[in-house]
């Protein structure tokens, strides 16, 4: 959420990062909102303040001057009645446009609408060359016997999948290594409630606008989350936390939901765009000091780095423009990487830099040297998301007779498969 002071006094550049992210948001009423927020608020302020003197002077006044006074009382009681009743409403309408400002991109991120008019900053690692026609993941899924599309269709709608075998015990073997990376680096593992409440989702922005996209369990009024980074940020919702405590470094693991609301017709083949995916999350809550974010912003792009490394995919990062950077992001950085049957790189990771967006929306502050009360920042990257990244994982080790050989890092946990041979 957005300081309005800040809105107030940069009204054009706020409307310009409307534009340039795509949210259709009205300042100007905002704005309005504002004023008669801070007039009914003054107004209602005097009253109480008239009210309360006029109960002071009740008990001292004489018989000929307590009628007068008891009678405006009366009108001071129902005067404030109506005015906070019409405060109460404008509050509402303020916050619920409040909640959909989108915070301002930094100047590096470049305008455009999207992944086309991303800004490619490097590229790690060569697309293989083939000596023989290629299969897709899918295809080699299949052919292993360790994807099975049609059953789960059958139980679970479009969009599912099973993992089976080998193909279950290589999506471990990626968020394993991806957790033992990010406790090598001294992040804390996390496993939260995947069901929470609306106020976690507000918190950390993924509604108003994420709702569309978003499981509703209705009988118990709770949200599936399609990242733990809403469990991992909401941890501190409404905390003050010690400086020195800071900054607080998760790496959260769960499954995740997303409904792809929007996304018919789109990634239909494979399992690219799913509605159930498992995903190791990294989440840092730090000082509100810009150069510090950045340095962090650094590290949680250089742990997904690491782990492609690991992995030996080739892969690019680019700079996100300003239609794909999300509503509280300043900054995104995505890792995209090189995908044979598509033909070209896709995301597999996405490191945002949010400054003090989730922080003042969810009430996560820490206090400064003098002793006020600060909101702090937040950072968020994938570290690994699974299937997505299976498809890379199986498409670049791929041999000519549609076997599979598993990459070197994913070895320990493979129970001793090297490579996973076709089905018989």
């Amino acid at each position: 959420m957005m300081d309005i002071n800040y809105v107030r006094e940069n009204a054009e550049k706020v409307k310009k990062a409307a534009r340039d992210k795509g949210f259709d948001v009205d300042i100007d009423r905002l704005l309005e909102l504002d004023a008669q927020r801070r007039d009914l608020l003054q107004k209602t302020e005097a009253i109480r303040a008239r009210r309360n003197e006029v109960a002071d002077e009740i008990p001292k006044a004489s018989n000929d001057e307590r009628p007068a006074l008891i009678e405006e009382g009366r009108e001071l009681k129902q005067d404030l009645a109506t005015l906070e009743e019409d405060l109460g409403d404008v509050q509402e309408e303020y916050r619920e446009v409040l909640l959909m400002v989108p915070n301002i991109p930094l100047e590096e991120v470049p305008v455009g609408d999207d992944e086309d008019d991303n800004h490619v900053v490097r590229h790690v690692g060569e697309p293989r060359d083939f000596d023989f026609e290629p299969r897709s993941h899918e295809e080699l899924g299949e052919l292993l016997g360790i994807l099975d599309k049609e059953r789960a269709i059958r139980m679970a709608g479009s969009r599912s999948y099973a993992l089976k075998g080998a193909g279950a015990l290589l999506e471990f073997a990626v968020m394993r290594l991806a957790l033992d990376i990010m406790v090598e680096r001294d992040f804390t593992p996390v496993v939260g409630p995947l069901m929470v409440n609306r106020e976690a989702m507000v918190g950390t922005g993924f509604f108003p606008y994420g709702e569309d996209d978003t499981y509703h369990l209705e009988n118990d009024d709770k949200y599936l989350v399609g990242t733990s980074e809403v469990f991992l940020v909401s941890l501190h919702r409404q905390e003050i936390l010690e400086r020195d405590s800071l900054p607080r470094r998760y790496a959260g693991y769960s499954p995740c939901f997303r409904r792809e609301a929007g996304s018919a017709g789109r990634d239909v083949r494979g399992v690219y765009r799913v509605h159930q995916f498992t995903k190791v999350e990294q989440v840092v809550i730090c000082e509100a000091d810009p150069e510090k974010s950045r340095e962090l912003h650094e590290l949680l792009l250089g742990n997904a780095e690491e782990l492609m490394k690991r992995l030996e995919l080739p892969y690019r990062v680019a700079v996100a423009c300003t239609g794909e950077t999300g509503l509280g992001q300043v900054l995104k950085n995505e890792i995209e990487t090189w995908m044979p049957s598509r033909q070209k790189y896709s995301e597999t990771h996405s490191c945002s830099s949010l400054y003090d967006y989730q922080a003042r929306r969810s009430g996560i502050r820490y206090r400064d040297d003098n002793g006020e009360t600060v909101h702090c920042y937040t950072l968020n990257n994938t570290m690994a998301a699974s299937p997505r990244l299976l498809i890379p994982i199986l498409e670049h080790y791929q041999n000519e007779d549609g076997s599979v050989t598993v990459p070197e890092a994913l070895r320990p946990y493979m129970y001793g498969i090297e490579v996973i041979e076709p089905a018989t």
